[in-house]
């Protein structure tokens, strides 16, 4: 089954790392990411730049509109995600404790709809 880890955050909350702390934190990351890829778990995941940078596209009585910003106002953002694919829900909480003890927030664990997936 397909699994979305979701990473929520607030750019004010982010800690101030120095430039060597940031490289050994990322090197982490990619570590975990490989040990994912490697068990097979890996579907996809990314991070995402802060929400000062979305544009929202909306269609409506004909015409299509763009407006830049971020389509909710709120504190709360998607930082960063990723896709996996475990036996179960489990297998899927194991991974997201990984990655929520590597970057010290929560993650949401959400199953994708089976046929959405297939």
């Amino acid at each position: 089954m397909t699994y979305y880890m979701l990473r929520p955050g607030r750019a004010a909350q982010r800690p101030t790392m120095s430039e060597d702390d940031l490289k050994q934190h990322m090197e982490a990351i990619r570590r975990l990411e490989a040990e994912m890829k490697s068990s097979g778990a890996w579907v996809f995941g990314g991070r995402l730049h802060d929400p000062s940078t979305a544009t929202v596209v909306k269609a409506e009585a004909g015409d299509v509109l763009a407006t830049d910003g971020p389509f909710a106002e709120t504190k709360d953002h998607l930082g960063g995600f990723y896709l996996i694919s475990t036996s179960d829900l489990d297998g899927a909480l194991s991974w997201a404790g990984k990655v929520s003890a590597l970057v010290q927030a929560s993650i949401e664990v959400r199953p994708f709809v089976d046929e959405m997936t297939s």
